[in-house]
């Protein structure tokens, strides 16, 4: 048996990783900004729940002071995005880079003492990095400064390894489910493999990450090929 941490996980992909390692029989606590829905969802899933808010980092300390020794942590929250150059919304930006970049740290930061030499972790970007799409200014940087503080943590905190998954379009997703069929066929047409990637593929990889021993400082991209197309 393990124990988990996988901070915000309330839904998506973050929920159904937290999902699988539970039934699994792992010890899970999830996190989540809502306390009442993340605290349903530990229930439902049979994890234990905690509040916190990854865009207010100097709550966390707090937020994640009852979690004991860390074998597997997985940081999975994310925001929707939308900033253009022409239209920025500075507000959006900083919150962004606040939730994604410093709180991802906050949290490492927090849990760095119930890590141990054979802990692993796991950060979540995504690919708009490498593709970067109108609306995509703050996403595509923030999912690039997610492969400098891989790196950045797998020095710092050796031999803890550290990777980044990076999803593609993950069709079953809430976000992507809710498209209209013509633009995931179209975005099925631009991949090699002829699917979307799905949670269940991410989740597995992450599993993957964190299982592997000799998998350290690596980004991990989920999407089927979908660069190439």
């Amino acid at each position: 048996m393990s124990s988990v941490v996988v901070v915000g996980a309330t839904s998506g992909i973050g929920r159904e990783f937290a999902r699988v390692r539970a039934e699994r029989g792992d010890e899970v606590v999830i996190t989540g900004r809502d306390a009442h829905r993340t605290d349903t969802v530990a229930k439902e899933i049979g994890a234990r729940g905690l509040a916190l808010d990854l865009a207010r980092p100097k709550g966390i300390i707090e937020a994640l002071q009852e979690v004991g020794a860390v074998d597997h942590l997985v940081i999975a929250g994310v925001s929707r995005d939308e900033n253009r150059v022409s239209d920025y919304d500075i507000d959006a930006a900083v919150h962004l880079v606040t939730l994604k970049l410093v709180g991802y740290t906050a949290v490492v930061h927090a849990l760095r003492s119930r890590l141990h030499d054979d802990s692993a972790v796991v950060l979540f970007g995504g690919q708009a990095k490498e593709r970067p799409y109108p609306g995509a200014t703050t996403v595509a940087t923030v999912n690039a400064g997610v492969r400098g503080l891989t790196h950045a943590l797998a020095v710092e905190l050796a031999p803890v390894r550290v990777n980044a998954i990076h999803p593609g379009v993950v069709g079953d997703s809430p976000y992507w489910r809710a498209k209209p069929e013509h633009v995931l066929a179209g975005l099925r047409a631009r991949t090699p493999t002829g699917r979307l990637a799905t949670v269940a593929d991410v989740v597995d990889a992450v599993d993957f990450l964190l299982r592997n021993g000799s998998v350290n400082a690596v980004e991990l991209s989920v999407d089927g090929g979908w660069l190439l197309g």
